[in-house]
Parts: structure tokens; C-alpha cells; sequence
């Protein structure tokens, strides 16, 4: 494993140009791009700056900065504003928050239009026994059908992407041209644990005054799938972070810790308790919510959602979704363009992990005194985060199980953005000059907190924009394509360029 701190120069890290040419082409962007002498030297600047940037990469990745272990956070964000610094950025600052700091930055190019961009610079855990490659050495590996590609924590899910989009101002700038819009960066570094505390960067006056002046703003993501094919998400959902603990202590009954498990006979279990606190949570098939109230605000699916999800259904490939998701049969045995539907439409109580007493090798008879279920539940229109919360705690409450604590870590509510918006139009307009074929998406069944920023007060706004590939993220050998093999899937190069026209596209569309 790495250390960060072997590295001689932080700034010596980062240096470098744009990214690394990845030899492939999109469908049409070489022909198109060479009619228009910025991209055309932009491009020229992008491919100069590969081992640079490629190093970039590597050198960011190297550095875990991870919320949930409280693991290289300071010097997470004193890296991330170096980055900003780096490419361009004037104004950078650090943002202290009542838990791990932000970063923002401006970068004034004195045009008429700014745009917002959202950064995390944290990642999520790992275990290097579950890896192929040390998961901080961003190994190349080859990736048949598709290319050569870093395998890395965080390669994918963000930093990747967002050293991507970092390549295009190195690149507008070593090209000699003018950026034409102005940016504003805002990061933070617990979207891994939630964003607990990302409001309080987002609304502190100066940045919030800078947002307010924004088209929109959006995260960076490699968004094409295996066929370079790419989704424009119309919205995602929210979600609740949290842990349900029933104890002893707290239930007055059972043990107050581990007891041999001989004594069940005459004390009670915590761990059951929690068990059947769950069950009142869902239905018997665990599939829908069943907590008092939960679906009295949630927003139906519309006809237009419906013709989008529609559309989604008959242009995927079913049977390869399954083999990547290792699934058999969707729930209730439903035809695809339903379980699409079921997907965007409908909120989850989905658990993430349960711990209580030993799990380790053999046995080991104990009756746990606490056990712990690690919870997430996922939010659709016009669901809050408030709101749920209040919800899950009156239904354990009327239930009986008042003892098991509720502790929420983190969350945010549904995003949700207009199709007509400027920021969606300039996203299509993106895609079609590159040749990239794009369909709209009603909302995405993952969580990210865009609804900071759709929300008063900021109220802009917000989505995903990215060319190229990874995937991975969250799991073991996760992955960005750096050289492609498939000329419809973009490469380094290629996806650089889609951000730099992505800011010209957004100065010019009407």
C-alpha cells in the first residue's frame, strides 16, 4: 500500500497537463472538432498532456481520504484545493464544517454564463484481500471488449471522472484559449457517509452567493455504458444512512453484554429483538415499506416518465443487466419495463449489514448483548429526509420497540431537474455533437446529493455529465478506462474533450 506521505511535493503530484491519450474515437468528434480551430488545438494540448495527467490520477487515487474511518480527511481536502489551484482556480478556500471540511473555488473567466461543478473527494472502505491489485496503486489492467483500465479505490467513483474534467481546463488552458463560462467548485468530502454536513458548505454566503449565479451544476461521471450508449438523468433519489441498535441497556431486558448462550433458556435476546423491530419495517417479502405513513406523499410516476422508462426498456439488453447483477427474475416476477418502473417509482428499506455477537471462524456460543443493523432507505419524489425520519421512529415507537435507537449518519432528499432546463439541453447537445447516443432518464435508483442544490436556497439545476467508462464503484477492483478498444466508448482523450465542449455548448446554446 501507498503511502501519501512518501510522496516528496504535493504540488509535484499534481502537476501536469491534460489526459492521457486513449487512441480511440468516438463516432464522429475527430471530424467534427477539427472544423473548430479551439477544440482542434484543445484536443492537440489534451493528447500532449498524457503522462501528466495520467499521473494525476494515480497520484490522487493514492490518497484514501475516507469518511467513515476518519482516514486522511485534512489532507483530502488540502490536496483536493491544491488540484483546484493547480488548474486554474483563483479563489480556493477550505470550508470548515462540524465535520469534515469542504473545498471551494472559482475560476472567473469574465464570461456572461457560470457553471456549477460538484466534487467528493472522499472514497468508500476497502478490503485489499478482496482486491486482484493493491486497490492504491491504480494498476493498468486490460479489460477485454473494452480496453486498458486503472483498478483503483476511487477510480471510478469520482475521482477518475473528476480528474477528467480537470484535464479539460489544463488542456483550454496549455491550448491558449479563453475558458468561455465561469465555474464555480464546491467538494466535499463525507458523500461516502451521506454528506452530513455538506449543507452547511454549501450555504456559507460567499459560496452560496456564487452558486445562486449558476446555470446549474453537475457531478462529473463516466455515464457510457459497454456500448458507449449513455443515460441524462431527469433526477435521482434520496436516501437515510443509519443503524437500528437493540440492547440490553436500552431494552431493560437481556443481557448488558455477551453471555454464554446456555443461559437463552432463561434470559431474553437482543438480538432477536432487533430481529422482529425489522420485520414490522416491510412486508413478508421484504420488497415494500411498511412503515405507518410511508407512501402518503410519494409522487406517482408520470405518463412522460413512464414513455421515458419505456424507451429505456426496449433499447437495453435485459439478459446481460441480469448476468451483471447476477440475478435470475426481477421482483414479482415482473417484465423488464415494469421493473423499471418499480425502480424509479418506489422508496426501499434495504439492509445493508447485521452484526451482533461473533461472526468469525467456528462458533462461538455467546448470547450478544447488542446488535446492530446498518440501514438504508432510499426516497422518491415528494418524499423528505425529515419526514422519513419522524416516520421511522413514530413506527417503531407504536410497535412496541421505543428501546432500539435510531442513529442516523447521514442522508439528503430526492433530486429532481426539467427536462427544458439549460443544463439538460446542453448535456443532449454535448452527447449528439459527439456522436453519443443519449435517452433521458426519469431518475436514477442511486443517491448523490444534487437536492443541496435544487433545494432553496440555492435552487438551481443539478445532474450527471460524463463521457467514458468505469464501474465497480463501492466493490473490489474497481475501474476507469483509460485506452478504449471500442470506438463508441471514450477514452482519457476523448472524455476530456467532451467536458471542454461541454463549456463552449453551454456558453452558446440558447
Amino acid at each position: 500500500m501507498q503511502d501519501f506521505k512518501t510522496a516528496t511535493s504535493r504540488r509535484d503530484l499534481i502537476r501536469g497537463g491534460a489526459m492521457l491519450a486513449s487512441g480511440a474515437m468516438l463516432m464522429r468528434p475527430t471530424t467534427v472538432l477539427a472544423a473548430d480551430s479551439n477544440m482542434a488545438a484543445i484536443r492537440k494540448a489534451a493528447e500532449a498532456g498524457r503522462d501528466a495527467s495520467l499521473k494525476r490520477i494515480r497520484d490522487w487515487i493514492a490518497l484514501p481520504s475516507i469518511a467513515a474511518e476518519n482516514r486522511s480527511m485534512k489532507e483530502g481536502a488540502e490536496y483536493m484545493a491544491e488540484l483546484a489551484r493547480d488548474a486554474g482556480f483563483q479563489h480556493v478556500e477550505i470550508v470548515p464544517t462540524d465535520g469534515h471540511p469542504g473545498v471551494f473555488a472559482t475560476l472567473d473567466a469574465g464570461a456572461k454564463r457560470t457553471l456549477g461543478i460538484y466534487f467528493m473527494y472522499d472514497v468508500k472502505q476497502y478490503d485489499p484481500a478482496e482486491w486482484s491489485s493493491p486497490p492504491l496503486e491504480s494498476r493498468m489492467v486490460d479489460k477485454p471488449g473494452l480496453g486498458k483500465a486503472i483498478v483503483g479505490r476511487g477510480a471510478v467513483n469520482q475521482k477518475g471522472p473528476e480528474a477528467t474534467f480537470l484535464a479539460a481546463l489544463h488542456a483550454i488552458r496549455a491550448a491558449g484559449r479563453k475558458l468561455p463560462v465561469n465555474i464555480v467548485l464546491i467538494c466535499e468530502g463525507e458523500e461516502e457517509i451521506g454528506s452530513p454536513h455538506f449543507k452547511q458548505v454549501a450555504t456559507k454566503p460567499n459560496v452560496l452567493a456564487a452558486l445562486r449565479k449558476c446555470e446549474g451544476i453537475f457531478i462529473p461521471a463516466s455515464w457510457q455504458d459497454g456500448q458507449g450508449n449513455v443515460q441524462v438523468n431527469l433526477g435521482s433519489k434520496g436516501i437515510i444512512e443509519l443503524e437500528l441498535v437493540a440492547s440490553g441497556e436500552k431494552w431493560g431486558k437481556g443481557p448488558k453484554g455477551d453471555i454464554h448462550s446456555s443461559l437463552k433458556a432463561m434470559v431474553d435476546s437482543p438480538s432477536w429483538r432487533l430481529v422482529q423491530a425489522l420485520q414490522t419495517l416491510v412486508t413478508p417479502d421484504g420488497n415494500t415499506p411498511a412503515i405507518e405513513g410511508w407512501f402518503e406523499n410519494v409522487r406517482p410516476l408520470t405518463e412522460r416518465e413512464k414513455a421515458l422508462i419505456g424507451e429505456i426498456a426496449k433499447s437495453a439488453d435485459e439478459a446481460q443487466q441480469k448476468k451483471l447483477l447476477g440475478v435470475t427474475h426481477w421482483i414479482d416476477g415482473l417484465p423488464y419495463d415494469k421493473a423499471l418502473e418499480r425502480l424509479a417509482q418506489e422508496p426501499t428499506v434495504n439492509i445493508e449489514g447485521l452484526v451482533a455477537g461473533y461472526t468469525g471462524p467456528g462458533g462461538k456460543t455467546v448470547l450478544p448483548g447488542k446488535a446492530v443493523a446498518k440501514l438504508d432507505l432510499r426516497l422518491v419524489p415528494n418524499q423528505t429526509r425529515a419526514e422519513a425520519e419522524r416516520k421511522l421512529r413514530a413506527h417503531l415507537d407504536k410497535h412496541g420497540f421505543a428501546d432500539v435507537e435510531v442513529n442516523v449518519s447521514g442522508g439528503y432528499d430526492p433530486t429532481e431537474v426539467s427536462e427544458d432546463s439549460r443544463l439538460i439541453k446542453t448535456m443532449l447537445a454535448t452527447y449528439a455533437h459527439a456522436g453519443v447516443k443519449a435517452t433521458l432518464n426519469p431518475r436514477i435508483a442511486g443517491s448523490w446529493p444534487g437536492a443541496t442544490f435544487t433545494a432553496p436556497p440555492v435552487s438551481i439545476p443539478a445532474g450527471h455529465f460524463g463521457m467514458g467508462h468505469g464501474s465497480g464503484a463501492h466493490a473490489p477492483d474497481e475501474y476507469y478506462l483509460i485506452e478504449s478498444s471500442n470506438p463508441k466508448v471514450a477514452g482519457l482523450v476523448e472524455a476530456t474533450m467532451g467536458y471542454a465542449d461541454f463549456l463552449y455548448q453551454l456558453a452558446a446554446i440558447k
